[in-house]
């Protein structure tokens, strides 16, 4: 008989209240993101503005709470000025960062008004790397000053009467990598960010900031760069940002679904340093961090390698997505839940075409990517609180990541609603897992739904012809009795048990 796995339902098991900006996700000038993906005139659901209305249905499905623009690496070389004002007027232009062509008829207004009618709220970035404070300050007076200055006045000329009202700020983008357009020092950048910060705030008191950590946990001035960084901006910014993704390349699954554990230990190093700074500084404020890029990313690398520079809106970082990459995703959707007390933003990068839970054909139908699931599950029902499951699993070695728990998981509480929702994930590729939970915690609970995502075949992919392959099911066995619940976890699945007051 397959060893149990145990766990335990109870309120005071509590992580944090779960900010729903956690569930935020990012549209970047790159590839068939913005060009046919969420605008695309003249397609047969375009609306007046261009917008594809199949397109806005299904974000507004996912509840998307953010959306983090124009960059990643495109915002290092890019003159917000270009895209604003008459379309036939803006300029097009060599975009350095994915060697393509911008033409800029989609800009920060179209952009506003594309949030509104898909439900979610605008994080804008602002350009560090050729660009500087001159530019983030004369931006945030177009977008969030009411009126009687320059920059103010040429919003409202452009038919945008009431401020944008932008809330969350980027301060840069991955500014510790080579790659980056106006790559800098940790100094330099901590610098610059805090003179940033200072002059935006003075425009807007009002508004939220986010200062660029790491490009990833491999970086070879990773944690010093992030303590020198909130050296000098620790006082006049609110949040630090994680990015990171991860692959299979060597088709090593077991690795691959243990990746989590790297994401764990990222965020609990970042937030140790953020802790020392702290200490340092005798500040009595807690830095907060902002996961703006995460994702699986590798299938698409040698097609791009091969693609020709210089067009407009080509399928660049088009991956499609199998299933066991939407096990990875639920597991890091679950990672990010259990450390809900520090990350607070997350942007799942990015959200159409360009390594996305959506894509689209041009001129065609849209469709859900397997890793659409996963996300639409968490950002429904992963709200309210953050439960511990203190969860007891058996294990399976890894190289690198030694005694890896067969299944993870997290458990969210809707108090108000009377809601309860257990995330969790069997890594295990050839045994079904019982589970058994205490839930005495919650007496009076009982299981209203058990959704699984299942697949005999990890590579299975959804595709325009046959979007619904990797599609979840109501189909668990979860029940509570006598104040346990018990359910049955299938080889390589994604599980959500959703249960009612």
């Amino acid at each position: 008989m397959a060893e149990s796995v145990r766990m335990t339902l109870h309120p005071e098991f509590r992580i944090s209240d779960i900010d729903q900006r956690i569930y935020g996700s990012f549209i970047e000038h790159l590839g068939r993101a913005v060009y046919g993906g969420i605008y695309e005139p003249g397609h047969p659901q375009a609306d007046a503005d261009g917008f594809r209305q199949d397109v806005i249905e299904l974000i507004r499905d996912l509840n998307v709470p953010i959306v983090r623009y124009p960059g990643g690496n495109f915002v290092s070389g890019y003159d917000w000025e270009d895209g604003i004002g008459p379309k036939e007027q803006r300029p097009r232009r060599l975009e350095l960062a994915w060697r393509t062509i911008e033409p800029n008829l989609f800009g920060t207004d179209e952009f506003i008004d594309w949030c509104r009618k898909a439900n979610t709220a605008p994080m804008l970035a602002v350009n560090l790397g050729s660009r500087g404070l001159e530019a983030a300050r004369d931006i945030i007076e177009y977008c969030n000053h009411p009126g009687g200055t320059m920059w103010s006045d040429k919003r409202i000329a452009n038919g945008h009467t009431a401020p944008h009202n932008v809330k969350v700020w980027c301060l840069g983008n991955e500014m510790d990598g080579p790659w980056q357009i106006g790559h800098k020092t940790a100094d330099e950048y901590g610098r610059l960010a805090h003179e940033t910060a200072k002059v935006m705030k003075w425009v807007d008191p009002s508004i939220e900031l986010v200062a660029c950590g790491s490009s990833n946990r491999n970086m070879s001035t990773f944690a010093s760069w992030e303590a020198t960084v909130l050296d000098h901006t620790y006082e006049h910014v609110e949040y630090l940002s994680l990015h990171t993704y991860y692959g299979n390349p060597t088709n090593n699954t077991p690795n691959f679904l243990a990746k989590s554990i790297d994401m764990d230990r990222f965020i609990s190093s970042v937030v140790g340093i953020c802790d020392y700074i702290q200490a340092k500084k005798r500040s009595k404020k807690t830095m907060y961090l902002s996961f703006d890029e995460w994702n699986v990313w590798y299938h698409s690398r040698a097609a791009d390698r091969a693609m020709d520079p210089w067009q407009v809106a080509p399928p660049q970082l088009e991956d499609i997505y199998n299933f066991e990459d939407a096990l990875l995703v639920g597991l890091m959707l679950i990672t990010m839940l259990k450390h809900s007390d520090r990350v607070k933003m997350a942007c799942q990068a990015q959200l159409v075409n360009v390594i996305a839970p959506i894509m689209t054909a041009n001129g065609g139908p849209s469709w859900r990517q397997t890793i659409y699931h996963p996300y639409y599950h968490t950002a429904r029902y992963g709200n309210g609180v953050a439960l511990n499951l203190n969860l007891s699993s058996p294990t399976y070695h890894d190289a690198e990541f030694d005694a890896v728990p067969y299944v993870d998981g997290v458990a969210t509480w809707n108090e108000a609603d009377g809601e309860l929702t257990v995330f969790a994930v069997n890594r295990n590729l050839s045994d079904a897992l019982p589970i058994t939970g205490d839930a005495r915690g919650f007496a009076g609970y009982r299981v209203v739904e058990h959704i699984t995502l299942t697949h005999p075949d990890l590579k299975a992919v959804n595709t325009q012809d046959n979007p619904d392959n990797v599609s979840p099911r109501s189909n668990g066995d979860a029940q509570i009795v006598d104040n346990e619940l018990h359910a049955t976890l299938a080889p390589a699945s994604w599980h959500v048990i959703r249960m009612k007051k």
